[in-house]
């Protein structure tokens, strides 16, 4: 690969990250990794697959199926954004597993409904508050 670690540590990535971006990106060049077959995997699959790369884990899979593959069902359990739109929509605390199942309800569309909570968390709602403080998960 000809880019050097240098040149991604210029842009504010950390040494591990780059080295994990450089061996993504070789697993790619070298067909190893084929995206255009990750992009036909369903949803459990791509996340599988992604998470087994160094560096990547289930929440990086899945916002690469929300941006990238622009899949519809996409409810990260694993982001805080996600967690402070729902505390401060439906007005918990905390965001249990149980809980966070029971929103599963959203489907299909759950990846819109992860957009709105993101606006949500932001701050689009004025006046509405975190109960769970902003910091809990």
């Amino acid at each position: 690969m000809k880019t050097d670690i240098e040149a991604f540590r210029s842009c504010g990535v950390s040494q591990r990250k780059a080295e994990y971006i450089k061996e993504f990106t070789a697993k790619v060049v070298s067909g190893e990794l084929d995206l255009d077959a990750v992009a036909q995997m369903p949803d459990a699959e791509v996340i599988a697959t992604l998470s087994s790369l160094r560096g990547i884990g289930v929440w990086t899979a899945e916002m690469f199926l929300l941006f990238t593959l622009q899949r519809p069902e996409v409810l990260s359990y694993g982001d805080l954004g996600i967690h402070r739109g729902m505390r401060m929509v439906y007005r918990h605390r905390k965001i249990t597993k149980k809980l966070f199942a029971k929103y599963r309800r959203l489907s299909p569309c759950g990846s819109v409904a992860s957009l709105y909570f993101w606006m949500v968390a932001g701050g689009a709602i004025p006046g509405l508050t975190d109960p769970g403080g902003g910091t809990q998960k």
